[in-house]
């Protein structure tokens, strides 16, 4: 895994070299917020024995009482909601609405995946064919024991829960090692879940180091899922393959925006500015670049230019948006704004001054070359990239070649067009007419393709990417033309192949 000497982070040694405790800090200020222990192997061995000791008891429980428990430890987290808004605050400094807003999404992602998981795991009949309607078959979903789940640190409450929730709600116990600037983030939840069932360790939270994080793919667990940069979703990868243990990758990179030449610009223009700088730009789901048509292009930048230039970033109530929460996230935005410029883009909002830790404020930049590494790596920082386009079918192909493939925005009045180049678009997600807000949905499946992401979280896919299938057929009378023997009657078979040839020839 990555190096995780962060400022934010700051590791003591126990002796051995290892650091043994992390000294987490509030980005805004600078203080001390918590202090946390690193788990070793011994202490995630103990985690997984544990989460193994009660997989049984979790998974033969049932719908309705896994439905009765999760919804129990939903109204504790939305009754202290205030308690964990303000230690999300302390740890991502984010403004309170925006935490608010990241606890309420969380919460409603637990509630539909405790609600909905009998209707979209529960067995159910399959119909047969003419050939055996004297069997009986069913399908259903079962859980596939112990998931380890690895948080992020830009949205360490709804992002993980989009595991937390579905792999329990399927029937799994769950290992779950926070981002190490989000430790407290992470306790607190599991804590709250022991208010539930004090006995019964269905969720427990390790704090730690990247080391802590590869110990957990090695640990033998049934899945991992992981949410953060797309270098170390790679390593994840990398170390569970060592034990052929399954994954689902959530990387951190933003999407793009299409803006057609009969879009809404002032509704356009409102959304490609709140995807690519709320949360400081911090979000998965966010905007990184804006294709915009020729005809439209001017009075669109215009829109965009007076919104961003409108924004304040700081630590106050009024703030439009909060620091940077890793400050070498701040050096990833400096570094691609400068190759941005160096290959003869421009900065119409901000620009290398506007980097300021631990804030940066809002950067527009236009005519940046696809070459650029502000647009083939993962944008994380209140920049949007605003280029001009002839059509659709260059958008797309522009989009197509960065690569990013989680979701993309067309903000369009000709709704039928758009349906139609959504299927060329090799993204998760295409919203029309709008933007991040698709998040919101939990029934909505979430997920990109190819390097972006593997596998899904959230609705009926989420649910079902912790589940195994189990198909059963039965026999319900004696088999009426008695193909499966190697006794075959010859007339009942001269009597299939004239069916067959009837139904099919």
């Amino acid at each position: 895994m990555a190096d995780t000497a962060q400022p934010e982070v700051a590791a003591r040694s126990g002796g051995s070299g290892r650091p043994s405790v992390l000294t987490s800090h509030d980005p805004r200020t600078g203080e001390v917020v918590g202090s946390y222990a690193v788990a070793g192997p011994s202490d995630l061995e103990r985690a997984v024995h544990s989460a193994r000791t009660v997989e049984n008891w979790w998974s033969t429980a049932g719908f309705g009482t896994r439905k009765r428990l999760l919804l129990e430890w939903k109204r504790i987290i939305a009754r202290r909601a205030a308690q964990l808004v303000e230690i999300l605050r302390e740890e991502t400094g984010k403004p309170e609405a925006d935490a608010a807003i990241e606890v309420m999404l969380a919460v409603e992602n637990l509630d539909w995946a405790a609600r909905n998981a009998n209707r979209a795991l529960g067995r159910r009949s399959i119909a047969s064919n003419w050939l055996t309607r004297n069997q009986r078959a069913s399908v259903g979903y079962l859980p596939l024991g112990v998931i380890g789940v690895l948080g992020p640190w830009q949205n360490p409450v709804f992002t993980p829960m989009g595991s937390i929730a579905y792999a329990m709600a399927a029937g799994n116990t769950v290992v779950f090692k926070p981002h190490e600037v989000t430790s407290g983030t992470g306790l607190w939840l599991a804590d709250t879940w022991r208010e539930v069932a004090p006995d019964r360790p269905v969720l427990t939270a390790l704090t730690g180091d990247d080391s802590t994080a590869a110990a957990l793919c090695r640990s033998g667990v049934d899945k991992i899922a992981y949410a953060g940069p797309e270098a170390e979703g790679r390593e994840v990868i990398s170390l569970c393959a060592q034990t052929m243990t399954p994954v689902v990758i959530e990387n951190s990179g933003k999407g793009a925006m299409i803006v057609h030449v009969d879009a809404k610009l002032d509704d356009a223009a409102d959304a490609a500015v709140f995807g690519a700088m709320a949360n400081a730009g911090q979000n998965a789901t966010g905007v990184q670049r804006a294709y915009v048509a020729a005809s439209v292009y001017d009075q669109f930048l215009g829109l965009v230019t007076a919104r961003a230039r409108a924004l304040k970033p700081g630590a106050d109530r009024r703030s439009s948006y909060g620091p940077m929460i890793l400050e070498s996230q701040t050096e990833v935005v400096r570094k691609q704004v400068r190759d941005a410029l160096a290959r003869g883009g421009r900065a119409v909002v901000g620009g290398l001054d506007s980097i300021r830790e631990p804030y940066v404020e809002p950067i527009v930049l236009v005519d940046v070359p696809e070459e650029s590494t502000a647009i083939t790596e993962e944008g994380i920082g209140p920049v949007l990239i605003v280029n001009k386009v002839r059509d659709l079918d260059d958008a797309v192909t522009r989009i197509n070649d960065a690569g990013r493939g989680i979701a993309v925005s067309v903000f369009t009045r000709d709704i039928a067009e758009v349906e139609i180049y959504a299927e060329r678009l090799r993204a998760g997600v295409v919203t029309v007419n709008t933007a991040t807000t698709y998040a919101s949905i939990p029934a909505l499946p979430f997920g990109g393709i190819g390097e972006y992401g593997q596998g899904h979280s959230h609705g009926v896919h989420g649910l079902r990417e912790f589940s195994r299938t189990l198909s059963i057929a039965r026999n319900r009378y004696g088999e009426p033309l008695g193909l499966s023997s190697l006794n075959r009657n010859v007339r009942r078979l001269r009597l299939a192949r004239t069916v067959f040839r009837f139904r099919h020839g």
